[in-house]
Order: structure tokens, then sequence, then C-alpha cells
């Protein structure tokens, strides 16, 4: 009897993992769309205001 609890926790165990891969998939796949959309934006709000109003290419050093 412990024997068939154990297989269906394990059963269990494996479907959850997969389930949170699967997750972490999608999250990660939409995390790239998102980051690639605001990326476009600000391409496009920096050819429009010439550059100036970015903020990220800033001159000086870097931080390491």
């Amino acid at each position: 009897m412990g024997a068939v609890v154990s297989c269906i926790k394990s059963v269990f165990q494996t479907i959850g993992a997969c389930l949170m891969a699967i997750v972490n998939g999608i999250g990660a796949v939409l995390q790239a769309i998102i980051g690639a959309i605001v990326s476009l934006f600000d391409i496009i709000i920096s050819c429009l205001t010439c550059g100036r109003g970015g903020g990220r290419r800033r001159g000086g050093t870097s931080r390491v």
C-alpha cells in the first residue's frame, strides 16, 4: 500500500513540475514580448524627439 501512495505522490510531483515549467516558459515569452514593445516605443520616441527625450544614452562612466 505504501508503494502505491509513493507512486501517486511521484506522479503528482512530476505533473506539478511540468506545469510550473510551462508557466515559467509562458512568463519568459511574455516578458520578452513586453521588452521588445518597450524598446520599440523607446526607439520611436527617440526618433520623434531627435534623441533628446530618451535619457538612457547618457555619457559618463559605467558602474561596474
